[in-house]
C-alpha cells in the first residue's frame, strides 16, 4: 500500500508536467462557442447595489448541515451521517449540541445577518474581460477572468468566466452580479468567552454555526436575486436538498475558488458595491474577509453558465494578466502561484 501511495502521490505531483497546454491566443481561438442568438439577457428589477438585513430564523431553512459535521472531522452526508454505524453516535451528540446552540442564537439574537448585492448591465471585453456599467452607461469596474489553458480532448473548449456574457460588439446589454454577506460581527467576541473559561468545543461550535449561517445567507441571497431581485427564472421552485446541490439555473463562483483562484479580484467586487463602508466586511492584507463567517463572489444569469475548475495555466497568459490588471508581473506571479504550471 505504501509503495502504491508513494506511486500515486508521485503522479499526482507531477500531473502538470505531463500535460500539453496552448498558448493564451490559442486557447482564446477555443473559447466557449455559445450560440448568443438564442440568448437573450433579463434585465433585472433593481440595477445597482442594495443592502439587506434577514432575520436569522429565515436561514435556518437553506443551512447545508454537511459540511457543518467536516469541523469536527465527521465525514458524512447528513442526515444519514447521524445513523452512521462508525459516527453516528458522535455525530447525533454534536448536532444536539449545535441544535441547543441555535435555539440561544435565535432567541438571544446573538448574530446579525448583514449583506449587500448588485446587478449591472455587463459585456464581456477583450475576450476575456467584463465590463460592469451603470444605467447610464458609465464603466464603473472591469473583472478580470483566467482561461483554461491545458489541451482539451474531443474538441473541448477552454473556458473563462467571461465566456457566460454577451460581447460588447454584439451591441445588446447582457448582466452580471456581485455580492458580499455576512453572520459574523460578534462571533469573535462570543466565542472569547467560551476560550476565556477553557471550553474550546462551544468555541469552536460558535463560528462553525456562524459559518453555516454565512453560507446559507448566500444561498438565500441568491435564490431572492433569480427569482425576485433580477428575476431570470421567477418560477423557479427548488427543495433545500436541490439549492444545495445546485439544480438552478446560473452560478455564483467566488474569488479563490476552482473557476476563478484569483483572489485580486476581491477588491474589485469590494469597490463596486461599496461594501467596507456599506456592511462592515473588510479584506486582510491577504485578501482573506474579516469578520471570517462571511461569503462573497458573483452572480452568472445565463443558463448556460457552469461551474469549472481553471487548473494550471502558463506563463504568457500571467504576463498577459499583469498588463491587464497593470501590475507588476512578479506581484501576478506572487498571487496565481498555485495555479501556474511548472
Amino acid at each position: 500500500i505504501r509503495a502504491e501511495y508513494d506511486s500515486f502521490r508521485e503522479t499526482f505531483l507531477n500531473r502538470s508536467r505531463d500535460k500539453n497546454f496552448l498558448t493564451i491566443e490559442d486557447a482564446r481561438k477555443n473559447k466557449l462557442p455559445l450560440d448568443w442568438s438564442e440568448y437573450t439577457p433579463v434585465k433585472p428589477k433593481v440595477i445597482g447595489a442594495q443592502t439587506i438585513e434577514v432575520e436569522l430564523d429565515v436561514l435556518v431553512p437553506y443551512i447545508d448541515w454537511t459540511p457543518f459535521f467536516q469541523t469536527w472531522e465527521l465525514y458524512g452526508k447528513y442526515p444519514a451521517i447521524l445513523t452512521d454505524e462508525v459516527v453516528g453516535e458522535q455525530a447525533t451528540s454534536v448536532f444536539n449540541d449545535a441544535q441547543a446552540m441555535l435555539k440561544v442564537i435565535l432567541e438571544e439574537k446573538k448574530l446579525k445577518a448583514k449583506g449587500i448585492y448588485g446587478i449591472f448591465p455587463a459585456n464581456q471585453v477583450n475576450d476575456d474581460d467584463i465590463e460592469l456599467r451603470d444605467e447610464n452607461g458609465k464603466v464603473l469596474e472591469k473583472f478580470l477572468t483566467l482561461r483554461q489553458q491545458s489541451q482539451k480532448t474531443k474538441g473541448a473548449p477552454n473556458i473563462a468566466l467571461a465566456d457566460f456574457i454577451l460581447p460588447k460588439e454584439s451591441g445588446v446589454a447582457d448582466y452580471m452580479g456581485a455580492f458580499c454577506v455576512t453572520t459574523g460581527f460578534g462571533v469573535d467576541e462570543w466565542a472569547a468567552e467560551y476560550e476565556k473559561n477553557l471550553d474550546d468545543y462551544n468555541s469552536i461550535m460558535v463560528k462553525a454555526l456562524a459559518d453555516r449561517f454565512a453560507e446559507a445567507f448566500a444561498e438565500y441571497l441568491h435564490e431572492r436575486v433569480r427569482k425576485d431581485f433580477w428575476g431570470y427564472d421567477s418560477e423557479e421552485s427548488l427543495t433545500n436538498e436541490e439549492l444545495i446541490k445546485e439544480n438552478y439555473k446560473g452560478i455564483r463562483p467566488a474569488p479563490g475558488y476552482p473557476a476563478c483562484p484569483d483572489h485580486l479580484e476581491k477588491p474589485t467586487i469590494w469597490k463596486l458595491l461599496d461594501v467596507e463602508k456599506q456592511i462592515g466586511v473588510k479584506l486582510t492584507e491577504s485578501m482573506a474577509m474579516w469578520p471570517a463567517s462571511s461569503v462573497s463572489g458573483y452572480y452568472f444569469g445565463n443558463p448556460k453558465s457552469r461551474y469549472f475548475g481553471l487548473g494550471k495555466i502558463k506563463e504568457d497568459q500571467v504576463t498577459d494578466y499583469a498588463k491587464r490588471r497593470n501590475v507588476p508581473l512578479d506581484y501576478a506571479m506572487k498571487w496565481l502561484n498555485p495555479n501556474i504550471a511548472d
